[in-house]
């Protein structure tokens, strides 16, 4: 008998039965499944080692950026001193400077407290969502509501 496109024997002289092909298509599809996961746990591993060192660069750049500011910070009092005393330039400067850290934090306090970081959304989505698998549509229409 002919062969067919994919290779395999059909007829009365297969050396293979249906079950022993269903058995290596099965093995070879777990096969391919642990071989996607474990390549899918490569690269996240990978990935998420570039995003420690990123992060690691920022830290670091934060602190430098930290130290910079302080010393233009100095600058700026001393640059100021030159028409007033030292001691009062140098207030006036700090004076400044921690009224813009408080704007800043006020914002980003604000930020965090935005109703966009809610989960409760999600909450009544997972809440609706086993009436909906068991097939109980009118009970998630009138809970949506």
């Amino acid at each position: 008998m002919a062969d067919n496109p994919g290779g395999v024997r059909v007829g009365p002289d297969n050396d293979e039965s249906i079950a022993s092909l269903i058995r290596r298509l099965t093995e070879q599809g777990a096969q391919l499944a642990h071989q996607q996961t474990e390549l899918i746990r490569a690269e996240a591993s990978e990935g998420l080692s570039e995003v420690t060192q990123g992060v690691a660069s920022m830290a670091g750049a934060a602190i430098v950026a930290v130290a910079g500011l302080g010393v233009l910070l100095m600058a700026a009092a001393y640059g100021l001193a030159e028409y007033m005393p030292l001691r009062m330039a140098t207030l006036i400067v700090a004076a400044v400077a921690l009224l813009l850290a408080l704007l800043l934090f006020w914002s980003g306090r604000k930020k965090m407290q935005s109703s966009s970081l809610s989960v409760e959304r999600t909450r009544r989505t997972l809440e609706r969502a086993p009436a909906a698998v068991t097939g109980q549509i009118s009970e998630v229409n009138h809970h949506a509501r």
